[in-house]
This record gives structure tokens, C-alpha cells and sequence, in this order.
């Protein structure tokens, strides 16, 4: 039996969910809702059990490796610019498509029911998100951006030690290879993680909930699909030399999962073996993978803030100027690792509010539609962080295009191929070097 590539096993799984989240929505079957929730949960749970050895271990071992690459220092500047490159962009796109749609005008709503929502955001959470106050509870609260300091710190020593932290050193390379063993068995399971949270999301919110704000949930899935189809494609020809099309066939699994998941840490795993799959180097991958999964998102902290800051305003009757949308622009492009390991949307939104000194209850108006928001937010996030690694890969050299043109043609479940540890017969033959 030939078997089911995995992007269409996600495919019916998706399908399936929405025609079972209709089913429970339409006959009120409280049953099915409630198992496709648990369904769902527990996915994303078994997801996220493994995000803080994986990145640590990964980002420990690659530190490590990088004792001959001389350009490391090159790669993360390059890095940080294409993040911040591609933010300003889709930034723009939000306040443009903000400036044409209008989405806040003629939009009748209770304000008086408008609450702050309870995580806000503020500059300070910048350098709280990134240094822990202790090692075991950044761990614990699955602090990725702070479990990538750690990691990164413990790294750097281990390579200036040398010798006596080899054993360190190897029982990383250990865990990494156990905790990859085992995600991979998760990742399998995504088709039917899949049919939950998406039959979960239509039988709870259905579409019933966007008729009062039609407009702005428009706006936001036109300005992110401009995003992920039309400005990735022109950077991946202009800047990288490199087919969108092979882009996407194997960066997909990823994004359809993060559109289902909304959860960028959560499908980072997935996001990881798609851009070594594309040809980025492992090394470089297990450093921007991670590091983007935090502070790269062109869904929520670009196109989002953007459009809903226009929103609120007009709501509200205030009008923004252009020192307004700049000030929008700066806290997009720089402010988004504020938001690390706080609820991503919600508190770049406020974050954004306050320094435009907007009512922060104009971000209760929006919760009840989030997570249809966040759906599509969260797949164009992790289509950034698949994005930038490629790109950078590509202008350094560094990228294997025979790997990113054969992306498609491969399953993402597949085993990475093992080199065969025994000599060749042509090796045999090939004289000992004196």
C-alpha cells in the first residue's frame, strides 16, 4: 500500500475536523466538542513536553560544533537583519491595509464590556523574557526565549573549556538524539492532533462571531496572505536566488501545522526538519529555529498590532498620526521579544497600545475572535521563521540546493539518510596519505 505523504495526511485531518466541528456546532453535540478539545490539548501538550530538552540540548551541542566556523558571529547579525527586514514589511502591509479598509469605522460595539485582557505588555519584559531568575523554572514554564539564553550561555562555556567538557558535551548529543526519537513519534500523530484543534475551534467559535468585525478579520487574513504569498516569494527570488515554489513545497507541513496548532513553540519541531530539509546547515538551523520560534513573528507582532491599533483608534474616535504608525513600525521591528514567553498576540497588541497611549480595553474587543485570528497569524509566523534561515543560508553559501529543489519530493517523516560508517572499495584502494 503506497503510503499517504504527511502534508495530506494534515490535509484530511484538517477537512475531516471541520466537518466534525460543524457537525457538533450545528446539532449541539456537547460530546464531540468536548472530545475533540481533549483531542487537541492533548497534541499540543505532548508538543510542548518536548520543546525545552530539545532546544537546549540542540542549541548546547550546536554551540559546541561551531568551534571551527569562523563566521558564526556574521550569521546572527545576518539573522537579526532579515528578522527585522521582513517585520518592517509586513508592518507596513498592516498599516496600509489599515489606512484602505478603514476596519474600525462604522463598527458598532460595547465598549462599556471592553476589559484589559489580564497578561499586558511593557517594555521591561524584554530583559525579564530573556534572563531567568533561575535555571529549573525557565524550564518549567517552558520559557523558550529563556531556555535559549541558558542554553546558549552553557554552550559558550563548554566550548571555551574544551577537553574537560567533553563528557558534558556528549551526554547532550545524547539527549538531543533520545528527544528526537521520541518527538518524531508525536509529529506522527499530527493528522490526528489536527482534527481536534481545528474540529475544536469551529464547534466552540464557529463563524458566527466575525459578523460584527467581518472587516478587520478580513484585513488580517488578506494583509498575512500577502505576507506569506507574495512578499516571501519576491525575498526567497531577489535575495536568495531560490524557487518559492520548492520553498513552500517543504516548508508546508510546518505552516499547516502551526495554522491549526497556533502555536509557533509548539510546531518549531516541525519547523526545525523542515529548514534542515530545505538545505540549511543543522548547526545554523538549531540557532535560528528556536531563537525565530520567540522573536520572529510577522503574523502576530507585525501585520496584527498594526491593523488592530487602527482599529481600536477608530473605535475610540482618536486620530493617529504619522509619528503614530512610526512609533507602530519601531515597537513591531524591535518590540517583539517583549512578548517572549507571555501570550504572543494579546501582549504585543497592548504593548503596542500603550505606547501609543490607546485604552488597552480596546483589546478586549478582539478576544472573542482571537483564535480565528490566531490561526492564520501563527502560520505566517512560522512561514518567517522558515524563511530567514533560508535566505541567510543561501547568501552565505551555506545552503544545499540539491536538498531545498528535492524539499517536496520527500516526506517530512522520513529518516534522514545514515552514511554508511564502512569504507568504500574505491577507499580501500586509495593509498594511505604518509
Amino acid at each position: 500500500m503506497r503510503k499517504i505523504p504527511f502534508s495530506v495526511q494534515i490535509l484530511l485531518g484538517l477537512v475531516l475536523g471541520v466537518a466534525l466541528g460543524f457537525l457538533a456546532r450545528a446539532n449541539d453535540l456537547s460530546w464531540l466538542t468536548t472530545t475533540l478539545h481533549t483531542v487537541g490539548s492533548l497534541f499540543i501538550q505532548l508538543l510542548k513536553l518536548a520543546v525545552p530538552p530539545l532546544v537546549f540540548t540542540a542549541i548546547v551541542v550546536s554551540v559546541v560544533s561551531l568551534r571551527g566556523v569562523a563566521n558564526a558571529a556574521r550569521l546572527a547579525l545576518k539573522t537579526l537583519m532579515w528578522f527585522g527586514i521582513t517585520a518592517l514589511i509586513a508592518v507596513s502591509i498592516g498599516i496600509g491595509l489599515g489606512l484602505l479598509t478603514n476596519p474600525g469605522k462604522g463598527v458598532t460595539l460595547d465598549l462599556g464590556g471592553a476589559v484589559p485582557p489580564k497578561n499586558t505588555g511593557s517594555w521591561t519584559d524584554f530583559l525579564t523574557g530573556i534572563v531567568p531568575t533561575n535555571p529549573v523554572g525557565a524550564f518549567v514554564e517552558g520559557n523558550v526565549l529563556q531556555i535559549v539564553f541558558l542554553a546558549v550561555v552553557v554552550g559558550a562555556a563548554a566550548l571555551l573549556v574544551g577537553e574537560p567538557a567533553e563528557p558534558f558535551v556528549a551526554l547532550n548529543r545524547s539527549l538531543l538524539e533520545i528527544v528526537q526519537k521520541a518527538l518524531w513519534w508525536v509529529i506522527r500523530l499530527a493528522p490526528i492532533g489536527t482534527l481536534g484543534l481545528i474540529g475544536n475551534a469551529v464547534a466552540s467559535y464557529g463563524w458566527d462571531l466575525l459578523a460584527p468585525l467581518a472587516k478587520f478579520t478580513t484585513a488580517v487574513y488578506v494583509g498575512c496572505a500577502i505576507v506569506l504569498f507574495v512578499v516571501y516569494p519576491l525575498v526567497l527570488i531577489l535575495a536568495g536566488r531560490l524557487n518559492p515554489l520548492r520553498f513552500f513545497a517543504g516548508a508546508w507541513p510546518a505552516i499547516e501545522l502551526a495554522f491549526v496548532s497556533r502555536s509557533s513553540v509548539g510546531t518549531m519541531p516541525v519547523t526545525q526538519r523542515s529548514v534542515e530539509r530545505l538545505g540549511v546547515p543543522r548547526e545554523y538551523a538549531s540557532f535560528a529555529v528556536p531563537f525565530g520560534a520567540t522573536t520572529k513573528m510577522d503574523g502576530c507582532a507585525a501585520i496584527y498590532p498594526a491593523l488592530a491599533a487602527i482599529f481600536v483608534a477608530q473605535v475610540f474616535g482618536v486620530q493617529l498620526g504619522v509619528t503614530d504608525y512610526l512609533l507602530i513600525a519601531f515597537v513591531s521591528v524591535v518590540g517583539s521579544a517583549a512578548t517572549a514567553g507571555l501570550t504572543g498576540a494579546i501582549v504585543m497588541l497592548t504593548l503596542t497600545l500603550s505606547t501609543l497611549g490607546l485604552p488597552l480595553a480596546g483589546a478586549g474587543l478582539l478576544l472573542a475572535i482571537d483564535p480565528i485570528l490566531d490561526m492564520i497569524r501563527t502560520a505566517t509566523n512560522v512561514a518567517g521563521q522558515a524563511l530567514v534561515p533560508t535566505v541567510v543560508a543561501a547568501r552565505e553559501g551555506t545552503l544545499d540546493r540539491a536538498a531545498y529543489e528535492s524539499a517536496g519530493r520527500r516526506d517530512l517523516t522520513d529518516p534522514e539518510p545514515v552514511a554508511d560508517p564502512r569504507p568504500t572499495r574505491q577507499d580501500e584502494l586509495s593509498p594511505v596519505p604518509a
